[in-house]
């Protein structure tokens, strides 16, 4: 019995020793993180915005979702011994209604004794929309009638990203001026 609880608290000191020594980590220098990120944007198109006098929109079957596949680079500089203050950059293509969206933010947060980040984030944010697949219409050629369907406005959000070792893994839910839904789950490395 005696070594299996010694053998249980060795391995348990074994999961604890990477913790402990990525919260001894240079704290002077900034975080630099590349990496990518997989998640799903809600437009929140509502067609009750929309006037129509010839025909009923509720008949309409509007899917405004897309999945989103991208990249971000993130780099955060320490302030005092738990904050930090960085900036984010963000590009992704996607499926459904959106054909791609990118963006920049500031970040601002503070780090956990084994260097998880908590922060909260705001910038501006392009979403280019595939109008044909928003409108139930796959022919349509947007370059063609000469559409520009990329939109943007500010972006609000907050995140969590949790090391292990050189690795980061993390959560993101955002919107963009209120009437969007945004959440992406990516995984990084710490450089």
């Amino acid at each position: 019995m005696k070594k299996i609880a010694l053998a249980t608290m060795a391995a348990m000191g074994a999961i604890a020793l990477p913790t402990a020594a990525q919260a001894q980590t240079d704290t002077t220098k900034p975080d630099v993180t590349i990496g990518a990120t997989v998640g799903l944007h809600d437009l929140g198109i509502d067609l009750g915005d929309f006037d129509a006098d010839d025909g009923d929109l509720d008949d309409l079957n509007i899917d405004d979702s897309g999945e989103i596949y991208g990249g971000f680079v993130a780099v955060d500089f320490p302030i005092g011994n738990s904050l930090f203050a960085g900036v984010e950059g963000n590009a992704s293509f996607g499926s459904g209604p959106i054909d791609a969206e990118y963006g920049a933010s500031a970040r601002l947060g503070f780090r956990t004794e084994g260097g998880a980040k908590i922060y909260a984030r705001g910038g501006y944010q392009w979403v280019d929309l595939d109008a044909g697949n928003l409108a139930g219409i796959p022919d349509f050629d947007e370059d063609e009638f000469g559409l520009d369907t990329t939109v943007g406005d500010y972006l609000v959000g907050v995140g969590v990203e949790v090391p292990i070792s050189s690795v980061v893994l993390r959560a993101n839910v955002d919107t963009i001026a209120f009437d969007t839904l945004r959440g992406t789950v990516g995984v990084g490395f710490k450089f």
